[in-house]
């Protein structure tokens, strides 16, 4: 079923999203909600921008497909969001962000709801890595990505510590977002093939440019 795109995130601590710099991400072709992914990509560029206790942190989000993405991954410590109620895990609370900016120093993977709710922290992702071909430089974090997103119909936002945002869909990567400009200048893209490039306000968004009928086909699961 065709899923309606909702509305930017506005209000509520959440800055409006430079949506014309995504648009080639959000696209219905993603099959998620598109609101969520905005919400979750400007959280890790916030993330990939401020680091942490003035270090740089790598960290990762798997978004929708939260059933399957949960039975494939596995928490490594006692889960810091267990118990707390769902409108306090959702992404338009601020409060939250800043919880989320702390945690992303942890080992682990976020794991994001459709509708927005952080379900987990800090999971260690067992997907297997069979069929996925990664750009060499890509690291573990990177391979967890692409395969989880390569066995469910999830989504995955990656922070390197390189302060480079990548996108995973369907066990590939699809999208690199560089928070500053002059990371153009140190730093090569991973990405093949035909590719778009937008840059505004130091951020640059190279993505994947799509031909039809290029997007293979997968089984699509249910989603609550």
């Amino acid at each position: 079923m065709k899923r309606e795109k909702a509305p930017p995130l506005q209000g509520k601590g959440i800055p409006s999203a430079p949506s014309h710099l995504l648009q080639d991400i959000l696209t219905d072709a993603r099959g998620i909600n598109n609101r969520t992914l905005e919400t979750v990509i400007l959280l890790a560029v916030e993330i990939a921008r401020e680091g942490r206790e003035g270090r740089k942190v790598g960290t990762m989000f798997v978004i929708s497909d939260s059933e399957a993405v949960l039975e494939h991954s596995r928490c490594l410590i006692l889960d810091p969001l267990q118990g707390h109620p769902k409108s306090k895990r959702h992404l338009d609370d601020p409060d939250l962000r800043e919880t989320i900016k702390e945690l992303a120093q942890l080992d682990g993977a976020f794991v994001v709801s459709d509708e927005g709710v952080v379900l987990s922290a800090c999971r260690y992702i067992d997907a297997p890595g069979s069929g996925v071909s990664l750009p060499l430089g890509l690291g573990s974090r990177h391979m967890a990505a692409a395969a989880i997103t390569k066995l469910t119909n999830a989504i995955a936002v990656v922070v390197s510590e390189s302060s480079i945002v990548r996108i995973f869909d369907n066990g590939e990567l699809v999208s690199e977002i560089l928070p500053e400009i002059w990371l153009l200048s140190r730093y090569s893209l991973h990405l093949k093939g035909p590719t778009s490039e937008q840059t505004e306000d130091q951020l640059t968004v190279v993505s994947r440019v799509e031909r039809k009928g290029r997007r293979p086909a997968r089984a699509k699961r249910s989603r609550p």
